[in-house]
């Protein structure tokens, strides 16, 4: 389609200019043409200049995935507003913080509520028959305010701009094949408040004319029932997703409705955290699809690598950069240059951290863009990997997570892959405490299956025959359920807030806390 502008607002005036009568959304009972939603948006533009808002204010939309969540964002984007998408599950004060440190002037939610930290709240978009703002495109300035989970302390609102994002769209579709083409049916179950489900989600539904088939909240069994209704032909998905339909598939005792959901699929894809080589394998056998995985951020907007950049399929593989984006592996995740005047190596061997440089890289944190890209255009991302054989790239673990043990590395993620094969363990976390004898020691989190017990020197049995002696947990604690993100990684951060006191070695049940 022809580029008349960068923002998701003027993707949107685009579609409906050359695919007036195409559909753009389904959401539930709601169906939208391209002309339809983008009508809607103009009335959600005029009702924020009808509020007194001006370009280049702050409105905070937390809202469910679906029609309105789209007029919010979409509205405020053509009124000139920064939009500052809000998890749902955000508790007051964690609201208040994004409200406050944005400067936000409206709220939108989806029920009627008092103002909070002053800010006032509307329920639902604002709408008004008026003609919406003439408000000329700054591809440059801010569009978004994305408030990231971070790994320690308060989300940072990372500044995306209208030009990030398209280009990070533009990246994306130069991929052949592309994510995302005119034709497809786009499953979006992944939460538009955050960046992959809004930027590599919608965003290239929206720059393709391609049409959306939204979900406000995520049922296993009830999603792949829609995906067979509505013909879906593209998943841009989580490891959570593809592990809870394989889960519904198994306890109906059949992969019948799991190969129905995916029949039309011709691409489907995983970001956000790793993906199980199990659940990779299985997707493949069973509903006969091959996932493709990638990497990204919300600060390059946030699509970084995929296999399918490579072409190359490999499970526990998140491929290669995509078109327009540059990686680097560099040894300064392991150790600080000598001189801060000498550019950093380039690792050999081992792991090194990922370095990314693309236009679709953000452009620094509110309010004053610090810590952003340095001087020559490169983010470090605190992410560990190696490359394969073939230059593929493999993630290792965060840098916040390395675990020096007597000098010696240890990576979380390696001891988990190990303690997970255990047949009690449903799911692990792994994080360093502080020894006085090594420095670092391993300490295990696991919550185990229901009925089962285990206790440390089983679990030190499991993982030393795998693993070397200095990666071996020496302390475990067993919980009901470990905390996670929103795009269901494991939380370290939160493990190591928690303060766990030490593990005993004797057998633990479900739920145990020691």
């Amino acid at each position: 389609m022809a580029d008349v502008g960068s923002s998701l607002s003027a993707l949107v005036r685009t579609a409906a200019r050359e695919r007036a009568q195409a559909p753009a959304v389904v959401a539930g009972r709601e169906r939208l043409t391209w002309a339809e939603l983008d009508a809607q948006v103009d009335r959600a533009a005029a009702g924020y200049a009808a509020r007194g808002l001006t370009p280049g204010e702050r409105v905070a939309v937390q809202l469910p995935n679906g029609g309105n969540w789209l007029r919010a964002a979409l509205g405020a984007l053509r009124a000139g507003l920064v939009v500052v998408p809000v998890n749902t599950a955000y508790t007051d004060p964690e609201l208040e913080h994004v409200l406050t440190d944005s400067g936000a002037a409206l709220l939108v939610a989806a029920d009627d509520r008092e103002p909070l930290a002053g800010v006032p709240v509307l329920a639902g978009p604002p709408a008004d028959d008026a003609d919406p703002p003439e408000v000329p495109e700054d591809a440059l300035a801010p569009a978004l305010l994305a408030y990231t989970s971070g790994t320690t302390g308060r989300p940072r609102g990372a500044v995306l701009t209208a030009a990030a994002m398209r280009a990070n769209q533009e990246q994306c579709l130069a991929m052949r094949p592309p994510p995302v083409r005119p034709d497809d049916r786009v499953l979006l179950v992944l939460p538009l408040f955050h960046v992959y489900g809004l930027n590599a989600g919608f965003g290239l539904v929206a720059a393709t004319g391609a049409c959306a088939v939204v979900v406000d909240g995520f049922d296993p069994v009830a999603s792949l029932a829609l995906m067979a209704r509505e013909e879906v032909t593209a998943v841009p998905g989580a490891p959570p997703m593809y592990q809870a339909w394989l889960a519904a598939a198994d306890a109906a005792g059949s992969d019948a409705e799991l190969r129905r959901a995916f029949a039309a699929v011709r691409i489907a894809s995983s970001g956000a955290a790793p993906l199980p080589e199990q659940v990779w394998t299985a997707m493949r056998e069973r509903a006969a699809v091959t996932v493709w995985e990638g990497y990204g951020l919300t600060e390059a907007c946030p699509v970084v690598t995929s296999t399918l950049a490579t072409g190359r399929a490999k499970p526990n593989c998140i491929g290669g950069p995509i078109p327009g984006v540059a990686v680097q592996l560099r040894d300064t995740a392991l150790r600080e240059p000598v001189d801060d005047d000498v550019p950093s190596e380039l690792a050999e061997d081992g792991p090194g951290e990922l370095w990314v440089r693309g236009a679709n890289l953000f452009s620094g944190y509110w309010p004053d863009g610090a810590d952003g890209p340095d001087a020559d255009g490169w983010l470090g991302t605190g992410d560990l990997a190696h490359a394969d054989e073939d230059g593929d790239l493999h993630l290792v673990d965060r840098r916040s997570d390395l675990i020096l043990v007597s000098g010696f590395n240890v990576y979380p993620a390696e001891v988990e892959r190990v303690l997970d094969t255990h047949p009690a363990v449903a799911e692990s976390a792994v994080i360093g405490v502080p020894d006085p004898r090594t420095g670092a020691a391993v300490r295990a989190v696991v919550a185990l299956r229901p009925g089962r017990r285990v206790g440390l020197e089983e679990l030190r049995a499991h993982a030393a025959a795998s693993l070397a002696r200095y990666k071996v947990p020496t302390s475990v604690q067993v919980l009901a359920s470990l905390p996670h993100s929103l795009t269901g990684k494991v939380s370290r951060a939160r493990l190591r807030e928690l303060g766990l006191p030490a593990g005993a070695g004797e057998p633990a049940g479900d739920g145990d806390d020691r």
